[in-house]
């Protein structure tokens, strides 16, 4: 295999394109699930092949109880250097580990003290917190989903407003919006070249709330308002639950996008228009950048197989 072993970990560059296309292009819908799922294969070959590095370069050193069949010079002829590459692998797979690690379990505790705070409130589905504070966000999980606001948020916004609040936080719970997120979060720990991705996915998955926010309210203007007053009014106070893994996307891009007309909703963009030759291009780019990472990440995984002794 040669050079062609370390695809999987800078293939991710490739998907850069189709993050930047997705966002203006697509319906917010498709882009967030396209974008989360190149973005969980990219992360899930390149964590994959970095492992698969380390046990090549490390498979020859003594006293290592891998088999020895793995530490043969078929072996170790398909990794460049790797003896360097094999050593560097350790810290760099452990640091992946560490970060996924820690992005989990600082989702689970946001989690569990989001719903620890809402105890012996009633069983509602808006959940009012008194709270100097301004916030709203939507809380799944527990024994139901439920949308949090505090009362200074209620106080700042108009009755109008607060309906388009409460629709855009229902449209995050109705589409799962926190397990696209968790996704994204944890691929870009895993490879920081899917940086973008994780941006890319977030800024749609708003855009996503947004346009099903102004389908309940019937007003897309009303909606821009309410994300513009809930913005400003939540400027500096701390995100307390999974929102707060991710920024809410570039606000005056969202508005723009409020204030112009609806996204078709199809799926794809026509060959024929000015937009489809580059969105069908980045898009077959990002698929070829997956199936070589995993074909190279699958040919490495082979070649340790066929040498393992029975």
């Amino acid at each position: 295999m040669g050079i062609f072993v370390f695809l999987p970990l800078v293939l991710p560059l490739s998907a850069w394109p189709i993050a930047r296309l997705a966002e203006q292009r697509l319906h917010p819908r498709t882009a967030t699930t396209l974008l989360t799922g190149v973005a969980a294969v990219l992360a899930l070959c390149s964590t994959v092949c970095l492992a698969l590095l380390m046990v090549v370069g490390t498979a020859q050193l003594p006293g290592n109880p891998l088999p020895d069949g793995w530490s043969d010079p078929e072996v170790r002829d398909s990794v460049p250097r790797h003896e360097i590459v094999g050593k560097a692998a350790i810290p760099a797979l452990l640091a992946v580990l560490a970060g996924c690690a820690h992005t989990l379990l600082r989702h689970l505790r946001l989690r569990g003290r989001a719903h620890a705070a809402l105890e012996g409130l009633p069983a509602t589905e808006v959940a009012v917190l008194p709270d100097p504070q301004p916030y709203a966000y939507a809380l799944p999980g527990g024994p139901r989903d439920r949308i949090v606001v505090s009362t200074a948020m209620l106080a700042r916004l108009a009755s109008r407003e607060r309906r388009a609040v409460f629709a855009h936080e229902r449209a995050h719970l109705a589409a799962r919006h926190h397990r696209h997120l968790l996704i994204v979060l944890l691929a870009a720990r895993a490879n920081p070249f899917l940086l973008p991705l994780r941006n890319a996915v977030v800024f749609a998955a708003e855009r996503w709330a947004d346009e099903e926010a102004a389908q309940a309210v019937g007003s897309r203007r009303a909606v821009a308002r309410a994300i513009g007053m809930a913005a400003l009014a939540s400027r500096g106070t701390p995100s307390p639950t999974l929102a707060g893994l991710a920024a809410p996307g570039p606000l005056p891009r969202r508005v723009a996008a409020l204030l112009g007309p609806a996204p078709t909703v199809h799926s794809w963009p026509s060959l024929l228009t000015t937009a489809g030759p580059a969105v069908w291009t980045a898009a077959a780019g990002a698929l070829l950048s997956a199936m070589s990472s995993a074909n190279s990440a699958l040919t490495l995984l082979l070649l340790l197989h066929a040498a393992t002794p029975l």
